[in-house]
């Protein structure tokens, strides 16, 4: 393993030769948020559509977000999270807990960051009690929510203002991530409403902290052309969506 510490207004130690289990037991504590990079089809188009963010047209590393719980009775530490979930016939769609160890895959998840924003006990204990109850009220994932972030992302003087798509008891990852730490006195994205807030935009917070990135190398150029056709096809399915709101 080799760190560094990175030359940004926040601190960033780069972290390399790890595996995804090791670098989450090392750095992931109660009340620090993990974004991710995932692989899946909805994943590569939450990635891509960030590039707007992006001076350079980049695609973010970023998916998802979530906030590490900490260890329970079954020895396996846990995160709080807005995920959909599909574990043959059982689904899970919306605000949930689910074990740390779901992010030990390298191919589903092969980039990691954990946040660290110094919060104290009393912090930490109001972020997961707030979070818990998200999950006991059973607050939904909306694909719809997801759609009204992209044409904010086209549209930057959208960003501040409530999500033209937005609905009742939704929620999406990192918008989850948001308002949790609203509930403690933070606000990690100032500027961008709850619900148009990116796993990118959580990222790039101003609010001071410390984010340790696990570094692999850049994907090659068969995987971007592979993330290329996969946009094709989620560009289809919102072109679709439009139609259909236009028609309403």
């Amino acid at each position: 393993m080799s760190a560094e510490p990175g030359q940004t207004e926040n601190q960033t130690t780069i972290v390399t030769g790890l595996s995804n289990r090791e670098f989450l037991e090392r750095f992931a504590q109660p009340g620090r948020v993990g974004l991710c990079g995932g692989t899946t089809r909805i994943d590569l188009a939450i990635r891509r559509a960030q590039r707007r963010l992006d001076e350079s047209r980049r695609w973010s590393a970023w998916s998802h977000a979530f906030i590490f719980e900490g260890p329970r009775l079954d020895g396996q530490h846990w995160v709080i999270e807005s995920d959909i979930q599909i574990h043959r016939k059982n689904i899970q769609v919306g605000a949930q807990e689910n074990r740390l160890a779901k992010y030990h895959d390298e191919n589903m998840y092969p980039t990691l960051a954990v946040l660290d924003f110094g919060l104290n006990a009393q912090q930490v204990a109001t972020l997961l009690r707030e979070g818990l109850e998200l999950v006991a009220g059973r607050e939904r994932y909306s694909l719809r929510e997801l759609v009204g972030t992209l044409i904010a992302l086209r549209k930057p003087a959208l960003r501040a203002r409530e999500n033209l798509l937005a609905r009742e008891r939704s929620i999406y990852c990192s918008a989850l991530v948001k308002r949790l730490f609203l509930a403690v006195g933070l606000d990690l994205t100032p500027g961008i409403a709850g619900k148009n807030t990116t796993p990118e935009d959580i990222s790039r917070s101003p609010v001071p902290h410390v984010r340790y990135l696990l570094q692999r190398e850049a994907p090659g150029p068969k995987v971007a052309e592979a993330e290329g056709k996969i946009w094709t096809g989620w560009r289809a399915q919102l072109d679709k969506i439009k139609r259909r709101r236009a028609k309403d």
